[in-house]
């Protein structure tokens, strides 16, 4: 099965609608996609009920994810969730408590950027950018500065203002990911923890999050080296954790125009593991 594990829409930082992703997925030949947008998943049921009005359920399976974004010791931690019963009360709430904090975060840093910079920029020219419902975050809050004409690109507005040491900058309060991976598990969902590379705890902070529930490591991912792969790879076999992986795509490549959606190598096996995996949290 050809797999991408880690796709994003317009529900949160990607610039593809679900229906755009479910037709590139099959015009790259994917058998199988998860879209896990950040600390959201109204992705899916447009992907599906999309999937179903062009008759094409039998070329893709789509899967539940989520992608949710977690603080811990100053270190930015993200949570990929596959599976879980979206239904679950404390899954919603965990849901609602996420994007309350990314709403009182923007507004707090609209606020400082008019006081000490003197850049103006609405509430709604942020939240304009993603769907309806969707997650805003720090990728719109750099596009509405440069919009405002306060930087001459989104890359000087996260050098100048979307980082700790900026005075206009305001951390999020998000929840921690012992309490993610917790959730998730007990939705009934596959905690797995993303992109590994980021995090110089990352072995500490895995064998932490087994107690917690975690049961994978995302290996394979597009910001990973043959070596890093292969060294959390090993660590999951160790650990007796699954391993996932995706692209973790949100738009074409601007330099060269590619879609890079399904690019990044991912072993047939691994969807093969995730089924097992979640049959075994729904036996246990």
């Amino acid at each position: 099965m050809k797999t991408d594990l880690h796709i994003h829409t317009y529900y949160s930082d990607g610039v593809f609608s679900p229906e755009k992703i479910v037709d590139t997925a099959i015009d790259v030949g994917l058998q199988v996609i998860a879209l896990t947008d950040h600390d959201n998943v109204l992705s899916y049921d447009v992907a599906k009920n999309y999937l179903k009005k062009i008759n094409n359920e039998d070329k893709l399976e789509v899967i539940q994810g989520v992608e949710i974004n977690t603080l811990y010791k100053n270190y930015e931690v993200h949570i990929l969730g596959y599976f879980m019963d979206t239904q679950n009360s404390d899954f919603q709430n965990l849901l609602k408590i996420q994007q309350q904090a990314r709403i009182k975060q923007t507004k707090e840093i609209i606020t400082l950027l008019a006081k000490k910079e003197g850049i103006k920029i609405k509430f709604e020219d942020i939240k304009k950018q993603v769907a309806e419902g969707g997650s805003i975050g720090r990728p719109h809050i750099a596009k509405a500065i440069t919009n405002a004409g306060g930087t001459s690109n989104v890359m000087e507005a996260y050098a100048k203002y979307i980082h700790d040491d900026s005075p206009v900058y305001v951390a999020r309060k998000t929840v921690s990911p012992h309490d993610a991976v917790e959730i998730i598990y007990d939705a009934g969902g596959v905690p797995v923890i993303a992109h590994p590379h980021d995090l110089d705890i990352a072995e500490p902070l895995i064998k932490e999050l087994m107690s917690f529930g975690l049961r994978g490591i995302e290996a394979y991912h597009r910001k990973h080296s043959p070596a890093c792969v292969e060294y959390f790879s090993s660590m999951a076999e160790e650990l007796g954790l699954i391993v996932t992986g995706g692209s973790d795509f949100h738009a074409p490549n601007i330099m060269n125009g590619q879609i890079i959606l399904g690019k990044n190598f991912v072993p047939e096996w691994v969807y093969d593991k995730l089924i097992q995996e979640k049959k075994q949290i729904d036996m246990a």
